[in-house]
């Protein structure tokens, strides 16, 4: 009788994950309710509590959370130092229902963990790539209450598995004329991949000075 390969730990945290999303669907888990999206992306895309989405723009990342700010909820931002106030203010996001961690360092996970409980979008801005046994953990937290983690990072990969990942691509700015003019927009096509085809729409965004 032939020996059944041996799974690399990354490919045993993936089935491992598979598995706890099968079972939690046959007990009848938490049930996944509908995240608010601001209007400008409402058709797009969608947000659902205990998932985890990847976003690789600083701007469509507070963008995303100004759905649930401005719907009355908290909403967290994990890691980012160079947090913007004037800018998540003028792309909707209502400050007085905003957490920041700007730098957790090595305790990023507790940090994450324990806003979850009590947010319901948070905000993760990485250091580096995580590693499918912290990204288990997280994920079976966000499965029992009522909250979304979006991962802002550059590139693809970093965390192990997303929903869904959202990209802004062809950005270009709205207002300026022949070397004249006034910057009044950031106008970009917004890039949603998640299990089928990748679709898309282009989107104005407020412009942030800075």
């Amino acid at each position: 009788m032939s020996e059944c390969p041996s799974l690399e730990i990354d490919d045993r945290a993936a089935v491992v994950e598979q598995l706890r999303g099968r079972i939690d669907a046959l007990q009848g888990g938490p049930a996944r309710l509908s995240v608010p999206v601001p209007p400008v992306l409402d058709g797009l895309l969608q947000l659902r509590t205990g998932g985890v989405y990847a976003v690789d723009s600083a701007s469509l990342a507070m963008t995303l959370a100004s759905g649930a700010s401005a719907a009355g909820d908290w909403v967290g931002f994990v890691g980012w130092d160079d947090f913007g106030v004037e800018a998540a203010a003028q792309l909707g996001v209502a400050l007085g229902r905003t957490v920041l961690v700007p730098a957790p360092g090595e305790h990023w996970m507790e940090v994450v963990a324990a806003l979850v409980d009590v947010l319901r979008v948070v905000v993760l801005r990485p250091v580096g790539r995580i590693d499918p046994k912290s990204a288990s953990v997280i994920q079976a937290r966000l499965r029992s209450r009522d909250a979304v983690l979006l991962v802002h990072a550059p590139g693809p990969g970093v965390w192990p598995r997303v929903e869904a990942s959202f990209s802004a691509d062809e950005v270009s700015w709205d207002g300026l004329g022949q070397g004249s003019g006034r910057l009044h927009g950031q106008r970009a096509r917004v890039v949603v991949r998640d299990v089928g085809r990748p679709h898309s729409r282009e989107i104005l965004l407020p412009y942030v000075a800075g």
